[in-house]
């Protein structure tokens, strides 16, 4: 049972989350025409008056990326805008999630994105840990990860998720909690809505952003404070072999912040991971504004 956030932005207008709905006939329900944001946050831990949110510059951009392939034009400023006065108006007290989404609003049935309605909506719900934070099993995938030549991976396009979902639930019905996907070359690609980094020898390595994964802004983020940290940083296509003999695995995402993987398949991986722990840390501090040096990653909303 979700816990939803009482206001919604929806149709150009702040309304009761109860009253925001859309019809059964709306193009990018059947089509998959829609590009989605996802941000997280939280009451500043020091100031209860106020309201942390991660990298909400970023995030805004991206959607407004993702909403250029869907031919329609919306800016990062106006996303950010609107995400501020929906914050303001819920004030929520509790670690939360925000849920910007871009489609296509018309009751059409000719699959297109020229000359037909889009609209741009906002919703929020209650949001504590997305995976379990003491560490997850995954599974190899038998579905793959789908190829930037077919679709535009660099944006959260909705209708690409029925990949990430086939394979969650391949996963969670196996006796795993989560699903990594190759790609089409046979290469690590990433998690059903997380990217993926291993450790081998005290090198962080990551497939690249030519291996068709989503570039994620908390993968980003976990890349630059890993080079701040003086730790070497390897950006390159890896072969699953590679996850059964790494040092550390571990998965980032907007929900599953930094997840550990203490199992892939039935391989063990070790209990003990000094730089995924140093790395996570590091992380929740900065989210909490409680590192200087990363004071740009969070704006700070005031709230009565």
């Amino acid at each position: 049972m979700h816990n939803f956030l009482p206001i919604a932005y929806f149709q150009n207008k702040f309304v009761p989350f109860s009253e925001a709905k859309i019809s059964i006939a709306t193009h990018a329900l059947h089509y998959g025409t829609g590009a989605f944001g996802g941000l997280r946050g939280i009451r500043d831990p020091q100031n209860s008056d106020q309201i942390l949110l991660f990298r909400l510059d970023r995030h805004c951009q991206r959607l407004s990326n993702s909403a250029k392939y869907l031919n329609y034009e919306l800016s990062a400023e106006k996303i950010q805008q609107l995400i501020i006065d929906f914050v303001k108006k819920n004030k929520p007290d509790y670690s939360f999630y925000i849920r910007p989404f871009v489609y296509t609003s018309d009751l059409g049935i000719a699959p297109r994105l020229h000359k037909i309605e889009k609209d741009f909506f906002i919703y929020g719900l209650e949001l504590g840990d997305y995976l379990p934070p003491e560490g997850i099993s995954c599974r190899i995938s038998s579905w793959y990860r789908q190829e930037d030549r077919s679709l535009p991976l660099r944006g959260k396009i909705s209708g690409a998720y029925i990949t990430s979902s086939l394979a969650k639930t391949e996963a969670v019905e196996s006796g795993f909690d989560e699903a990594i996907l190759m790609n089409s070359q046979g290469k690590v690609c990433e998690a059903t809505g997380m990217n993926i980094f291993l450790i081998r020898n005290g090198e962080l390595i990551t497939p690249g952003l030519d291996q068709d994964i989503l570039e994620g802004i908390t993968r980003d983020s976990v890349l630059t404070i890993a080079k701040n940290l003086g730790i070497p940083v390897k950006e390159r296509p890896i072969d699953k072999t590679e996850l059964f003999i790494a040092d550390e695995v571990f998965l980032s995402g907007t929900a599953a912040k930094i997840t550990p993987v203490k199992r892939i398949e039935n391989y063990q991986l070790p209990t003990i991971r000094p730089i995924t722990d140093k790395l996570k840390n590091q992380l929740i501090a900065i989210t909490e504004n409680r590192n200087s040096d990363y004071k740009d990653w969070v704006f700070v909303v005031p709230v009565e």
